[in-house]
């Protein structure tokens, strides 16, 4: 039960709400369990007049008629207090579900890049859908059966004592036995509900990237390889969920024995005790096999309720897993910075945890305010790391970033990021419409500025060709449109921002050439007062900028202006010629 500690702190989030859910559960039982005496009182009333110890009979109807009545109405009222119950639990339940999802979510924005490197999407969601509802079954529908179990069985006893303390011990005699199981079988249920979730993590991932790279299984015929896969995954989970079921399915036979084994109990020796005088009346083995048959589904629920605890434990151990993790990237200070937009390399060497491969090796460069960097290199070189560090979606182990004369470090995370403007290599678009799309980078955006910034991005009319323009709805990652029409979507977006550092990752390749000279003559006037850093493999995307390096396997082999390059033997200028020999051919 350890792992379900950590959300002690809901329940004391809402409990004076629990607390009126005990109060609700008190009553609805006592009311649910005061039709027993009245039976009893009726088959007294009963008993004597077949006996001939009360003659009259309209009296013998008034009070079985007034019993009815009785027992009719506190039915009623349990019925009711029973509804207000379930309203209670089950809707605080989902309060704390709501809370949890959004804990394990804020949880996940904050973590760092390097964690969903090591981890795949399908098990994220897994753990704050799958797992998530998990715990929501402990909060909810285990306390409230808990609490009634608990209530039921209190409340019974307390009657049944008062109405036959030595049979009430022979009654309770199977209870024992019954928790030494259900603790045996707890154990079990743990173990196969950890095994089944991991099961159903693996699934949800399987699946998950099946269908985002369905065009790729496609395209090599691997449909039939993947179904064989996806079969093989799938029957492992069936398994682990029937040996899962195979313990739980002892529960419910073993409480119906024990109950069958009290009630034997309950006529044997209260039969017993009825001949021998010792219990006056047959209304208390009447009232005692009532008795033993209400506890019969508080005492069945105990393992189901186990069950549900043990399944939730183990989920919560997985979110727990999770939640643990600390943030590699953090912000030093909570007062916010204002970014003008310098930035400085100084002699920067950076290596990815996951891979081990060391990306920039020494590198130094100075961009001032208001200036445009391009960085060109073959392809591994480590031009897109360098824009990740100025974002800080990493940190480096050696040398120093410094933004305004500060140390990237030190800067407030949340204003370093939003004024920057970052179009990566591979745009990703989200399943919403076109318009949504461009003012998520300002999301108060007015249809002018959607509008112009679709224009300076070249896509404006493109968008204008779609019968909703820009209310179209985009499929996945912006399935429907092209790669150059989701590049320039994402630029869109980028530039709307206004922000005081543009980061353009080789974001016009899907592009031809005439859109990217339209493209980057629009960039030319909105960059004007703003630190730009363009990475490309052509030429004609870096030719105009103020500064142009050159890097080759993580180090800066040559830098200087488009001229200056020009004149030196090299990369730069066997690349230049040969994109001007493709260009004429």
């Amino acid at each position: 039960m350890k792992n379900l500690r950590h959300l002690n702190k809901l329940f004391l989030k809402y409990k004076w709400k629990l607390l009126l859910g005990l109060v609700i559960t008190i009553a609805a039982r006592i009311f649910a369990i005061y039709y027993v005496p009245l039976i009893g009182k009726s088959t007294v009333i009963i008993e004597k007049y077949l006996n001939g110890k009360i003659t009259d009979l309209d009296y013998v109807k008034n009070q079985l008629m007034w019993n009815i009545l009785l027992i009719v109405g506190t039915t009623l009222v349990a019925a009711f207090f029973t509804f207000l119950m379930r309203q209670t639990f089950i809707v605080v339940s989902r309060h704390m579900e709501y809370d949890l999802k959004n804990e394990v979510y804020e949880h996940y924005q904050n973590l760092s890049l390097n964690f969903y490197k090591k981890n795949r999407t399908g098990d994220l969601m897994n753990r704050i859908s799958e797992d998530v509802s998990k715990v929501r079954m402990y909060l909810g529908p285990a306390i409230m059966y808990s609490v009634t179990t608990f209530a039921s069985t209190a409340i019974t006893l307390i009657f049944m004592i008062r109405s036959a303390p030595i049979l009430t011990l022979y009654t309770v005699i199977p209870l024992p036995i019954l928790a030494f199981s259900i603790y045996k079988l707890s154990v079990a249920i743990h173990k196969r509900s950890t095994v089944v979730q991991q099961y159903l993590s693996k699934l949800n991932t399987f699946t998950q990237e099946s269908f985002s790279g369905i065009a790729v299984i496609k395209s090599y015929g691997l449909e039939s390889h993947t179904n064989h896969n996806f079969h093989e995954l799938s029957n492992g989970s069936r398994d682990k969920n029937i040996d899962l079921v195979k313990v739980q399915a002892f529960f419910f036979p073993l409480m119906v024995l024990l109950i069958g084994i009290s009630n034997i109990l309950v006529i044997y020796i209260g039969g017993r005790r009825i001949i021998s005088g010792e219990i006056a009346n047959i209304d208390v083995l009447v009232e005692f096999i009532l008795y033993v048959n209400m506890l019969t589904w508080p005492v069945a629920s105990i393992g189901w309720v186990t069950s549900l605890v043990q399944q939730a434990e183990a989920s919560q151990e997985r979110i727990n897993e999770f939640l643990s993790v600390q943030p590699e990237i953090t912000s030093p200070k909570q007062e916010p910075d204002t970014i003008n937009g310098e930035i400085s390399f100084k002699h920067v060497t950076f290596t990815y945890d996951d891979t081990n491969i060391t990306a920039l090796k020494d590198v130094s460069f100075d961009v001032k305010k208001g200036e445009t960097l391009a960085i060109i290199g073959k392809t591994g070189s480590g031009k897109s790391t360098i824009l990740e560090l100025i974002g800080r979606l990493y940190d480096i182990e050696q040398g120093e970033i410094l933004i305004d004369q500060t140390n990237i470090q030190q800067l407030n995370l949340e204003s370093l990021r939003q004024s920057i403007g970052y179009v990566p290599q591979d745009a990703f678009l989200f399943s919403d419409s076109i318009r949504n799309n461009i003012n998520f980078g300002k999301t108060d955006a007015t249809e002018e500025e959607i509008i112009q910034a679709a224009k300076n991005a070249s896509v404006h009319k493109n968008i204008m060709n779609f019968s909703k323009a820009y209310d179209t709805v985009l499929g996945e990652r912006g399935i429907t449109l092209s790669g150059g029409q989701k590049q320039r979507v994402s630029i869109a977006r980028a530039i709307i921002h206004d922000p005081e550092i543009l980061l353009f990752d080789d974001c016009l390749s899907a592009v031809d050439t005439e859109t990217e000279e339209e493209i980057l003559n629009n960039l030319f006037e909105i960059t004007r007062n703003k630190t730009t850093i363009i990475v490309s493999h052509r030429i004609s995307s870096a030719k105009n900028a103020d500064k142009i390096i050159i890097l080759e396997d993580g180090k800066i082999i040559q830098q200087g202006t488009h001229l200056q390059l020009l004149k030196q033997d090299g990369y730069y200028k066997e690349l230049y010629a040969k994109q001007l020999n493709e260009k004429e051919m």
